[in-house]
């Protein structure tokens, strides 16, 4: 790809944006297909009797949280499932108790297909998407596809929460940099759930990076310091320190017992091995079959954090907000210890940024990116994890053949994949900016949803 296609738009002086009438249509027809689609992914679900396991252990911790038992000692179900998550997230989850099962996993449903329009709603305001349709069209269009994505699928299964922590985290991130209380959703996000902190760790480093350039620059202290996006990451960090605090005041033998033990045992969640978990450390375990890959994931894990936060700051750096942000879920999801295949609902945001990117292309760069958002989108909808044997306790993933390691790594390889194509765009665009064709670097203020202002 050459710099003249990453610059050149098809939209350049295109089609006003439909109004009116026509808007209006757009959005009735969208709203009416993904209702269908919506009623089908229901009654499919339904069908092959989704157990929705991980809701029904969600509710027993906040049964448990209520009723004074140790959080950490406590299983639930048949399958003898404990509880991971910091003790905020239990709290959170006592008003499940409040309601019966089935009114309870009716509610699930419906809460995380509404999650899921807000995701779409929010990524497309993430890439400044769409230019021509009426946003809710584009935004209900987009949610009855990309409900049948698997990690989509397993989230609603198991009655998971990963499209809430999406939500959270991707509010935060299209909020208006002056915003002050930009920050809370994720700090909220890791207060349930420790992944998202990386969250405000890459808007950290960027804003150190924004502080030192306008202090060699010449701007005083003061001015430097008071970088959006270092604001943001206190914010976060302090919104986190205060989940932790009130789980403290309210659940202290569970709160302690969480940050000195269980914070530390990866292995509680499961056998690293399954085709279920989707990181590196899994990706590593059935490479070298074992059940723990030890020195060889450590290095794995420090060399992806360190690239992937550095590549996330670098793009948010250069104005490219969706970039970072793709980056830098991605890197939380490869590093994590476990990552289930339902916590890759990241591939929502994914899937519309590398199709926005065909979108704003024409010839033979819109035709690979279109290729990039094919292959990205056969690997989420297709299934092809569980098409290799798989069973708790089996540990058949141990003796997988190259192409069933293929298959049952096909997250771990799309996430390297958007990480390798941050890293491309990037290194485009500091070729622009060596030949005088680039803007300069990003400053921070504007709305996400609206062009990046650059200087």
């Amino acid at each position: 790809m050459t710099a003249p296609e990453l610059e050149h738009s098809t939209e350049s002086g295109g089609r006003a944006p439909l109004t009116g009438a026509p808007g209006r249509r757009a959005v009735r027809w969208a709203a009416l297909g993904c209702l269908v689609s919506f009623a089908a992914f229901w009654t499919a679900q339904r069908l092959v009797h989704v157990t929705m396991i991980d809701l029904m252990v969600y509710r027993a911790e906040g049964w448990t949280a209520r009723t004074g038992a140790d959080l950490y000692d406590m299983v639930a179900t048949s399958a003898h499932l404990p509880n991971t998550y910091p003790p905020f997230a239990a709290l959170l989850f006592t008003p499940l108790t409040l309601v019966g099962v089935g009114a309870m996993r009716t509610l699930a449903t419906a809460g995380n297909l509404l999650l899921l329009v807000a995701v779409v709603h929010l990524s497309l305001r993430l890439v400044g998407r769409p230019h021509r349709l009426p946003r809710p069209a584009a935004t209900l269009a987009l949610s009855a596809l990309l409900v049948w994505c698997e990690p989509v699928w397993t989230t609603l299964r198991y009655g998971q929460i990963n499209l809430l922590l999406a939500v959270l985290v991707l509010w935060d991130l299209t909020r208006r940099d002056s915003n002050r209380w930009a920050g809370i959703g994720i700090g909220v996000a890791a207060g349930i759930k420790l992944t998202p902190a990386l969250f405000a760790v890459f808007l950290a480093l960027a804003g150190a990076v924004r502080a030192v350039q306008l202090l060699r620059g010449g701007a005083p202290l003061r001015t430097a310091l008071r970088v959006p996006w270092l604001r943001q990451a206190a914010v976060a960090t302090v919104t986190f320190l205060a989940t932790a605090g009130l789980s403290a005041l309210v659940l202290p033998r569970d709160a302690h017992r969480f940050w000195t033990e269980i914070v530390f045992a990866a292995d509680r969640v499961g056998e690293v091995e399954i085709t279920a978990n989707q990181s590196l450390r899994g990706a590593l375990a059935r490479l070298l079959h074992t059940h723990d890959p030890g020195g060889a994931w450590v290095v794995a894990a420090a060399v992806t954090v360190a690239a992937g936060v550095a590549l996330a700051a670098g793009a948010l750096l250069r104005g490219d907000r969706a970039w970072a942000a793709i980056s830098c879920a991605v890197t939380a999801l490869l590093v994590s210890p476990i990552s289930w295949s339902h916590h890759w609902v990241w591939c929502v945001p994914a899937l519309i940024l590398v199709g926005s990117e065909a979108l704003a292309r024409t010839g033979g760069a819109a035709r690979r990116w279109w290729a990039a958002t094919g292959v990205l989108a056969a690997l989420f909808v297709s299934f092809a994890l569980w098409w290799v044997p798989h069973a708790w306790h089996r540990h058949e993933e141990l003796h997988q053949s190259p192409l069933q390691l293929l298959l049952s790594d096909v997250y771990p390889l799309a996430g390297i994949g958007l990480l390798v194509l941050c890293a491309l765009r990037l290194r485009l665009r500091l070729r622009l900016r060596r030949t005088g064709r680039d803007a300069g670097p990003y400053v921070p203020g504007p709305d996400p949803g609206d062009e990046p202002r650059m200087t």
